[in-house]
């Protein structure tokens, strides 16, 4: 049976008070007392209003229902249904033209297009690849799905030359084309360098050069024997990735070994469609997951392949911009949160009345 503790007029559980009290407040500065002073005061302002809403959706879906009813049988009158919906306050008259203007947007939302995952929050490993996707292998990307069709592999498992070959051959045709080289392929690169914050490509027929100066972005490692080029195109990066040591780089000419793309940009991290908390141990999980990747501490430690791996958050990518000087990318993706609609109740917490709070106003 579930024990329930009192804070102000709630009856909250006691599994969750004990998580915000001792994990939650712990990271915010707050004080018990003055957290749920508060959150007394929102959900007492709040849920009347939640209240309201609901028996005013309630009302118009009832009476809609009835007019289908009646004047359906026979196919609706468009002009009848809308001035029908117009009694009832569902269709108000169309206002004056406005504008409407937006300050302090993220990047990833404001001005830098590329996709964006849906996760489920009680999932921390799914939560965890979600944030850490805005970089990924191009490599991997294609090796490991049927972007390129299979054709003459080997099929025996391992690495297969043949197709290793072929996704060689298609990351370099899109740095071709996203970066491309003046009088040039990719394909013919033997080596890359930085001089004077240029990047310094050499082909098999000579030294070659960007279209735009301007996609080269800065590099990390030595200037002659760089680990990493860093490249831009629409705003995203192309981390190129050069260990003539390394798997593939030891038989790549420029000694590259692997290429990450910028990819996604943004995350949903969802606490309503793809996941059903039900009660405080549910909302718990939520909301520790939640509280991991805002303070950067969730780990998750799997089983694969025989081995066990620890994941968690990247890191922010650090290199020497172009003009010499230090420069930083963002490693996560930029990470929101969808909360449950209003209509959902959870018995999480009780009202005075008894009645279960709104979700969306605990969440």
């Amino acid at each position: 049976m579930t024990t329930s503790v009192q804070r102000g007029n709630l009856s909250v559980s006691a599994d969750l008070a004990d998580f915000v009290e001792t994990e939650l407040l712990a990271v915010t500065g707050l004080k018990p007392d003055d957290f749920w002073s508060g959150f007394n005061e929102a959900v007492d302002r709040l849920v009347p209003k939640n209240r309201a809403l609901l028996e005013t959706r309630a009302s118009m879906q009832a009476q809609i229902d009835a007019w289908l009813k009646d004047n359906a049988r026979d196919g609706i009158n468009e002009a009848d249904h809308i001035a029908f919906l117009e009694s009832i306050g569902y269709l108000i008259a169309e206002g004056d033209d406005f504008s409407i203007d937006t300050g302090n947007v993220d990047p990833e939302i404001a001005s830098i297009a590329g996709p964006q995952l849906v996760v489920p929050i009680t999932n921390a490993r799914y939560a965890l690849n979600a944030a850490n996707a805005r970089f990924g292998s191009l490599y991997d990307a294609f090796y490991g799905t049927d972007a390129i069709p299979s054709d003459g592999e080997s099929g025996t498992g391992g690495y297969d030359p043949v197709r290793g070959n072929k996704v060689i051959a298609r990351v370099r045709a899109f740095l071709d084309a996203a970066v491309p080289l003046d009088k040039a392929s990719w394909a013919d690169v033997t080596g890359l360098s930085v001089e004077s914050g240029q990047l310094v490509i050499e082909t098999k027929a000579g030294t070659a050069a960007l279209v735009q100066a301007s996609a080269f972005a800065g590099h990390d490692g030595g200037a002659a024997t760089p680990s990493m080029i860093v490249l831009v195109h629409n705003n995203l990066h192309i981390l190129i990735m050069i260990d003539r040591s390394g798997p593939i780089g030891s038989t790549d000419a420029a000694g590259i070994n692997d290429v990450i793309i910028e990819s996604a940009m943004s995350s949903i991290m969802d606490c309503e469609d793809s996941i059903a908390a039900v009660d405080a141990e549910d909302k718990i999980l939520a909301y520790r997951n939640w509280l991991g990747l805002m303070t950067g501490s969730l780990q998750e430690q799997f089983e694969k392949g025989g081995r066990t791996i620890s994941r968690q958050l990247a890191s922010d990518i650090a290199y020497t911009s172009a003009d010499g000087g230090p420069a930083n990318l963002k490693a996560r993706a930029l990470m929101l949160v969808r909360d449950v609609g209003h209509l959902m109740t959870n018995p999480a917490i009780h009202l005075s009345d008894g009645s279960e709070i709104p979700e969306g106003i605990m969440d």
